[in-house]
């Protein structure tokens, strides 16, 4: 057999998978600077919402009402949704190098699962430090320890969910502005929920569009764990809305990718 013959050996699933995430964490490390917004603008929103609006809303809810705790959630949904390396996926279709892997035997569903490793990865980094201010400034977790680890783990699934959304985008078009435009899909997601008043006390249009939306029920199972404890069916539709997201933005993101492989 001659050495044209001779095909390139699949190195494995695993072995793929870890490569790829390998090369997204080490890329990251890289560009700080490309995430620390995602991190400093919603701490900036936590404080300044509490430091304006703590008096006015507790003094108008039932006595024991924690504003700080009811935002905090708020302020983690934001520093992790949306976040992603799609960026860094245009770059490489538009060098190239996302071809050359093409022309290798790597397993395709890991060019986007390994990034997506990476991501759950940060996001969850980047939770720790909302998660910590939120500490400092005496917000109190019913749930203990314990729930401060569900807590960061729900929000890092969140952000894993919908990072199929940017990715989709960027496998399709290759254009990085519109990779960018991403996350206004989560204005509706972030705004017509509970961010700044509980689903209760919500009313008309507002108060319908909140009981389709995803969010309400992430943030209410997120909520529960700082200031009601161990709340099952909290947490199991938190869960379920994860899993919705996530299920819609994966399909997406991998139909993407295969009419990308398809075209090559």
């Amino acid at each position: 057999m001659t050495p044209a013959n001779i095909e390139p050996r699949r190195a494995g699933f695993i072995h793929d998978l870890f490569t790829v995430g390998r090369r997204a964490i080490r890329l990251t490390k890289r560009d700080p600077e490309a995430f620390g917004p995602a991190l400093v603008v919603p701490i900036f929103f936590l404080v300044v919402n509490i430091g304006a609006l703590q008096k006015f809303v507790e003094g108008n809810f039932p006595g024991g009402f924690d504003f700080k705790g009811f935002q905090l959630p708020v302020s983690v949904v934001f520093a992790v949704t949306g976040v992603s390396r799609a960026g860094a996926l245009v770059v490489d279709i538009q060098g190239g190098y996302f071809d050359r892997l093409l022309l290798t035997p790597v397993s395709r569903s890991t060019l986007l699962l390994g990034l997506m490793v990476a991501d759950f990865m940060l996001v969850c980094a980047l939770t720790i430090p909302v998660v910590i201010i939120g500490l400092i400034i005496g917000v109190n977790f019913a749930t203990g320890f314990l729930g401060m680890i569900v807590f960061v783990l729900l929000a890092g699934m969140w952000g894993l969910a919908f990072t199929g959304f940017p990715y989709a985008i960027a496998l399709k078009t290759g254009n990085p502005t519109a990779v960018n435009n991403a996350f206004l899909l989560f204005f509706p997601f972030a705004f017509l929920t509970s961010a700044y008043l509980p689903q209760e006390s919500l009313t008309g249009w507002l108060a319908t569009a909140a009981d389709y939306n995803p969010t309400t029920y992430l943030l209410a199972g997120m909520r529960a764990l700082i200031l009601d404890g161990w709340d099952g069916s909290a947490l199991l539709q938190a869960f379920a809305s994860v899993a919705f997201i996530g299920a819609v933005s994966f399909s997406l993101a991998f139909l993407a990718l295969r009419g990308r492989v398809r075209r090559k």
